[in-house]
């Protein structure tokens, strides 16, 4: 072996052993930085306070809703996935790490993983392989990697699962945040190609990502791989956006606002 060769074999190794380091080690909560001692990636009292979703869910989707039975969302058009669940609400701690996670603390795609095994393990067990989100090139060199497939990465990792990257984003897309719900279907609409079909062909399919909001994304990513031949798609997010209006019914506007006046634009 050349000399070249065994240096690059060097530093692939070493590499590796501060990979498994960082995966088996850890110091400080993720949540509220207090010192930990088990390399819990959050304590036992910040977990206590997460806004996990564990309540009335709809049966589709998985958000939380405030009755039993399918959200108003998902019968006015479901989405291309079999089932979907999230680990949080979209709310406190849960959003701030998801937050936190997009804006350049990359290494919380390890808490996130770990927070969402349990979940996975009850749900969805018999995948038999996990992909995440495609990026774009322009998106994924301005922020410099993808959370999501991180994120799905480890979580596969975790569960002895096979990770995939099947699938490419071949276009730029509008950001999701400033869309509606029928834009954002519209902003996705054909931006997903399966490049390697025979990797999910007759297969049980899961798709990881951050946050679960109308449902958009996952939902044409799944009509791909389904189109692709996967035999099942579902989709796991670490958090998803309550409905606002489970029941069709809009909130009524607040009172005592002077005629003319416009009110304070949504986040």
């Amino acid at each position: 072996m050349t000399l070249q060769g065994r240096l690059k074999g060097f530093l692939a190794a070493l590499r590796a052993r501060k990979k498994q380091y960082d995966d088996a080690h850890n110091f400080t909560c993720d949540v509220c930085g207090r010192e930990v001692f088990a390399g819990e990636r959050v304590c036992t009292a910040c977990r206590g306070t997460l806004p996990w979703n564990d309540g009335v869910i709809c049966p589709i989707c998985g958000r939380k809703v405030r009755e039993e039975g399918v959200c108003i969302s998902c019968k006015q058009r479901r989405p291309d996935v079999e089932r979907a669940r999230s680990v949080f609400e979209h709310e406190g701690e849960a959003a701030r790490l998801v937050v936190r996670f997009k804006r350049g603390e990359k290494y919380l795609f390890r808490t996130l993983a770990e927070l969402s095994l349990p979940l996975f393990e009850q749900e969805f067990s018999n995948t038999q392989a996990i992909v995440g989100v495609p990026m774009s090139e322009k998106a994924l060199k301005k922020r410099g990697y993808n959370q999501s497939e991180l994120y799905a990465a480890r979580l596969a990792e975790l569960a002895q699962k096979e990770f995939l990257s099947p699938v490419v984003k071949q276009r730029e897309t509008a950001p999701q945040k400033f869309l509606g719900r029928t834009e954002r279907r519209e902003n996705l609409a054909g931006c997903f190609h399966v490049r390697e079909r025979k990797a999910v062909r007759g297969k049980r399919v899961l798709i990881v990502d951050d946050t679960f909001t109308t449902g958009s994304t996952v939902s044409e990513l799944a009509a791909v791989l389904k189109k692709a031949g996967a035999a099942e798609v579902c989709a796991l997010t670490f958090t998803s956006v309550t409905e606002k209006n489970p029941y069709g019914v809009p909130p009524k506007p607040s009172r005592g606002r002077k005629k003319g006046e416009k009110g304070r634009a949504q986040n």
